[in-house]
């Protein structure tokens, strides 16, 4: 675990290998904040107008907000606790307790899996394991901190049950049965969770590079730390954190189903 950020970053001036060509930097330009990105209140009675808000909304930007969403607030409060705490463990204690399964269904990187091969790293530390069936993976995930499989296990399964829900929502916008995508889109279910320590210099590097998120829908908990970004309207526009809300992304394998589905609709 050498390499990963977290342990030599408050040491260490940004190493070359971080520093990204000038094309690729950030730079010191602000990024604008978008005012349009939907945010939809999963709390409405009227399903009807909920199913037409979030299909509009994955057509036209391919993700959205979520508020009002079941989740629990102190559920959600606990998961970041013990989220920071797992990444403030030492590099030594972070590799025993990502190594417990042969087949590595949990494991930490920095930058990405691909770092041995990758040109330029990213400036993060990255928390990967699956969730479901919970029963098969849960032995695996870490036992330090403590309360790490106690907290983590009903978050994912409350935010597994949210996506479900939304999942069924998208599939009565496309005029599809409510359970299309609920077993083919929803079997793997994988958490990951960033760490973006303090950075020497912002401007010369990424926390994660621009790309497609993989998979059927991706639902992150942003907090309310800013630095998302999405590209819209041929622009990057900052998306600003609401509390207690999820962003979810339209993974690039749900749009590509939708794609080939016999209805009159497509999801960006």
């Amino acid at each position: 675990m050498e390499h990963l950020v977290s342990g030599w970053c408050n040491d260490r001036s940004l190493p070359e290998s971080y520093i990204l060509p000038p094309e690729k930097r950030p730079g010191k330009l602000t990024v604008p904040l978008a005012n349009n990105i939907p945010v939809i209140d999963l709390g409405g009675h009227d399903q009807t107008d909920l199913i037409q808000q979030i299909f509009e909304a994955s057509q036209e930007f391919g993700f959205f907000q979520v508020i009002n969403h079941g989740v629990p607030s102190n559920l959600m409060d606990e998961a970041m606790s013990v989220f920071k705490e797992f990444h403030a463990l030492s590099g030594e204690d972070k590799a025993i307790e990502t190594s417990k399964d042969p087949n590595k269904s949990c494991y930490i990187y920095t930058s990405s899996p691909n770092y041995a091969t990758e040109k330029f790293h990213f400036w993060r530390d990255g928390l990967m394991h699956h969730c479901n069936p919970l029963e098969k993976y849960i032995q695996f995930w870490p036992e330090k901190p403590p309360r790490y499989r106690e907290v983590v296990g009903p978050y994912t399964a409350e935010v597994r049950k949210l996506g479900f829900r939304i999942l069924e929502f998208i599939s009565q916008g496309l005029g599809i049965s409510p359970d299309h995508f609920s077993s083919g889109l929803s079997e793997n279910q994988t958490l990951l969770v960033n760490h973006y320590p303090p950075c020497p210099d912002p401007s010369l590097t990424l926390g994660v590079g621009k790309h497609r998120d993989p998979g059927g829908i991706n639902i992150l908990l942003q907090s309310d730390v800013y630095g998302l970004q999405v590209f819209k309207d041929e622009e990057w526009v900052g998306v600003e954190p609401i509390p207690y809300a999820f962003v979810v992304n339209i993974g690039y394998l749900l749009q590509t189903w939708a794609s080939h589905l016999p209805c009159n609709g497509n999801l960006k």
